[in-house]
């Protein structure tokens, strides 16, 4: 019962819609009407400035950092793995948005620093590089998100990949449209955006 109820717990957590409260409290807007429609840490540093960016990706990697370290303490490194993926799932199908949601990368983000925090600094070399390279959040969080894979078997083990493969699949089927848009040269970029949102003012 304990199981379960940690599982629970990070699930709703987990789908608290950070960047629309984040939105709605400092900017008296709604996120899903700006720029990407998204409620992730991308959207919101490309449309309300790069501190609103930051604040909402803290809270949202919070929402998989939490989780994940409470169930290490209670039932052990498998059940960290179950509540991870259950906060991540939490964020891109939350309840309180009719089960829609983010697309999960910054959750993710504060899952592997529950489970290794090297396999996280490697995440994040990995989605600087990416974005920089291409100006593209959403290839810098899909590259992220396959190296995983490997970093997580390498760090803890075949359990811990296993979990990251299908952290693999959510995220590419949340990235579906954005994966559409690159495909035909539509895909709204990070860098270069962002700073025009940012001459704006707004960073709570």
């Amino acid at each position: 019962m304990k199981e379960a109820g940690t599982l629970v717990l990070a699930f709703l957590l987990g789908s608290l819609p950070f960047g629309l409260i984040v939105a709605r409290i400092f900017f008296k807007t709604d996120i899903r009407g700006q720029g990407s429609g998204n409620i992730g840490a991308a959207n919101a540093a490309r449309t309300l400035g790069k501190g609103a960016g930051a604040l909402v990706l803290i809270l949202d990697a919070l929402k998989g950092f939490v989780p994940t370290v409470v169930a290490q303490d209670v039932g052990g490194p498998l059940l960290a793995l179950f509540a991870g993926f259950a906060a991540i799932a939490g964020h891109c199908y939350s309840p309180w948005m009719r089960f829609r949601g983010g697309k999960g990368v910054a959750t993710e983000l504060g899952v592997l620093f529950g489970l290794a925090w090297q396999a996280a600094l490697i995440f994040i070399g990995i989605w600087i590089l990416a974005v920089l390279a291409t100006g593209f959040a959403s290839v810098g969080s899909l590259l992220a998100s396959f190296s995983m894979i490997g970093a997580l078997w390498l760090f803890l083990d075949a359990r811990a990949a296993i979990y990251a493969a299908c952290v693999v699949a959510l995220i590419a089927l949340r990235h579906g449209e954005n994966i559409r848009r690159l495909l035909e040269g539509r895909e709204n970029r990070l860098i270069g955006a962002s700073r025009s949102a940012s001459n704006r003012g707004g960073a709570p």
